[in-house]
């Protein structure tokens, strides 16, 4: 092996370490702030699922129904770029229906703030007008310094 290739695969496994690190202490902090936010909603920790990936999103099964569909379940989801959005339970060839979106550019709000958006949504008998969702900056360094004091909530 040249020195150049042995430098190489030297840098190589560090950022991997590094990257493999990062992904970690973001899904500690995910994996917390998820709690909290099922927490002050009232969804047990059964009913969500989170996955990191080339995007980071979480997934809340709602026991409470919505006037405008009574009888189709809820889900609160959230993306990094996304944020928080109430959506009717739909099969996969069905168009979803976004019920309403919680406004804002911070990529991680309070958890008392996205239970009381969803108290909002579900007394609403209205749909959340037909719009495309505004992004929020996709950040990891942004989104990990909004989780990481939900690490030891884990």
């Amino acid at each position: 092996m040249s020195d150049e290739q042995g430098v190489f695969s030297q840098y190589s496994s560090s950022v991997q370490f590094s990257a493999d690190e990062a992904i970690r202490d973001l899904s500690r902090g995910l994996a917390g702030y998820l709690r909290a936010v099922a927490e002050a909603i009232g969804v047990p920790p059964e009913g969500t699922t989170f996955e990191i990936s080339d995007t980071a999103t979480a997934y809340l099964a709602l026991a409470r129904r919505w006037p405008g569909r009574p009888g189709r379940d809820l889900m609160l989801v959230w993306g990094e770029r996304t944020g928080w959005v109430v959506s009717v339970e739909t099969d996969p060839g069905e168009q979803p229906m976004v019920v309403a979106r919680l406004g804002g550019n911070d990529p991680v709000p309070e958890p008392q703030t996205v239970a009381r958006f969803v108290t909002e949504a579900l007394t609403s008998q209205t749909s959340a007008p037909a719009r495309p969702a505004a992004a929020i900056e996709a950040n990891r360094a942004r989104l990990a310094e909004g989780l990481i004091r939900y690490a030891s909530k884990v």
